[in-house]
């Protein structure tokens, strides 16, 4: 795996072994492609419904881009502004403080409903994201449907890797990066 600047020292991205395109960058075009959201929603159809009531697959994709646009922008915005920590919170409700490269979550801000769309990232300092993947979270938890438990696990993966190459904060990443 490589890591993509987006906004450099803010927001990185992993780029995993035999993808074209990084994590933040895979993720938002998916939310914006209606042939992608229609396989999507129509897989997951049910738990659309049980969830968030919403039983109409064009309103959903409708929704869909219109706060994936709205998320990135925010992102990207607040990380020009060394301001990330306004959007991403801890993923676990329970941890009330900083733990070495922490599981973050940053969540879209729908004014019709709670927003689905999550990005992941784990936090490497004030700040300092590395987005590990994102993505449309329609259960009350991660560990009920495979494509979120694939975040999951995803985010333990690049957590796990940058520790075994001493990577505890900002600089050292920062410090691995130079080294590669």
């Amino acid at each position: 795996m490589t890591f993509d600047p987006i906004i450099p020292d803010n927001l990185w991205s992993v780029r995993y072994d035999n993808c074209s395109e990084n994590a933040f960058t895979q993720v938002f075009s998916q939310w914006t492609d209606p042939s992608w959201l229609r396989d999507f929603f129509l897989r997951n159809k049910e738990d659309l419904g049980a969830f968030f009531k919403v039983t109409n697959v064009d309103k959903a994709i409708y929704e869909t881009i219109a706060d994936s646009h709205m998320l990135q922008c925010l992102i990207l915005d607040l990380a020009v502004e060394s301001d990330l920590d306004r959007v991403f919170r801890p993923l676990e409700p329970s941890r009330f403080s900083d733990m070495l490269l922490g599981r973050e979550k940053a969540k879209g801000e729908s004014s019709i409903h709670p927003s689905w769309l999550r990005i992941y990232a784990l936090k490497a300092g004030k700040s300092t994201y590395i987005v590990t993947g994102g993505a449309i979270k329609l259960t009350a938890s991660m560990q009920e449907r495979e494509h979120t438990l694939e975040e999951l696990k995803k985010m333990e993966m690049v957590r796990n890797y940058l520790i075994e190459e001493g990577v505890a904060d900002a600089e050292g990443f920062i410090d691995f990066l130079q080294a590669e």
